[in-house]
């Protein structure tokens, strides 16, 4: 490929961060308040323990 070549969506991303510069930030602080959460061990263990074992064969009756 050529290294001056740009496809349609670099071009679109480009022309789109310099017309709201805020956007990545903005997209940081989404992603911290959704996904970058600090875990708590205790509940984690509990959720480990709860865990219930799958049968090979799922849709099998008994």
């Amino acid at each position: 490929m050529a290294s001056h070549y740009e496809s349609e969506i670099t071009k679109f991303l480009k022309d789109y961060k310099q017309k709201h510069p805020d956007a990545e930030q903005k997209q940081r602080e989404g992603r911290a308040r959704l996904w970058d959460r600090a875990q708590d061990p205790d509940l984690l263990e509990g959720f480990k323990q709860a865990k219930v074992p799958q049968r090979p064969y799922v849709y099998q009756n008994d």
